[in-house]
């Protein structure tokens, strides 16, 4: 699809969550692919933080981020799949105004090309909070490049038609 030249690109303001038991920032691959892409694009980074996949520390890091003016989009990374730890995605669901059932469609679609069956195992995840979009997206760097590359770079860019998410940012809070 097709990038409108004519119009000038809008960097939004993007927070980076990853959620491990086991990385720092020296080794947070995933995050850190996240984070590279969104600049390489001209994009802002509003924030990144890790946390351990503990509820009441996913529900205050998303809180603080959703009541930040200075946070547009928050994705997450890690914390998807179906073991007793990963818990992002149900309380990403409990923040969702409205959720975007399209986001974890379209990512397993791309990711079966990929990796075939085995995208089963992920609950990638979109919504929106407060005027705030909210993506998880799985914890291997791969699945990072996937969603950035192959939908984020798209939807998150105000000059990509036939039309983008971030163009809806101004009409999130409407009544």
């Amino acid at each position: 699809m097709p990038i409108d030249q004519t119009k000038d690109f809008l960097p939004l303001k993007i927070a980076i969550l990853t959620l491990s038991d086991t990385r720092g920032l020296d080794d947070d691959i995933s995050g850190q692919v996240l984070v590279d892409r969104l600049m390489d694009a001209g994009h802002k980074l509003a924030d990144r933080a890790i946390i351990k996949d503990d509820k009441d520390d996913l529900r205050a890091q998303l809180r603080k981020w959703i009541d930040d003016d200075e946070v547009e989009v928050i994705i997450s990374t890690g914390g998807t799949g179906l073991t007793g730890r990963d818990i992002t995605p149900e309380i990403f669901h409990e923040f969702y105004d409205k959720e975007i059932e399209g986001f974890g469609e379209v990512f397993r679609a791309i990711s079966f090309k990929l990796i075939g069956t085995s995208t089963l195992q992920s609950r990638a995840t979109g919504g929106v909070s407060g005027g705030t979009y909210m993506f998880a997206v799985p914890g291997s760097p791969g699945a990072c490049k996937d969603a950035w590359d192959h939908i984020f770079a798209e939807q998150l860019d105000i000059r990509f038609r036939p039309c983008n998410m971030a163009e809806m940012m101004p009409r999130l809070k409407e009544v």
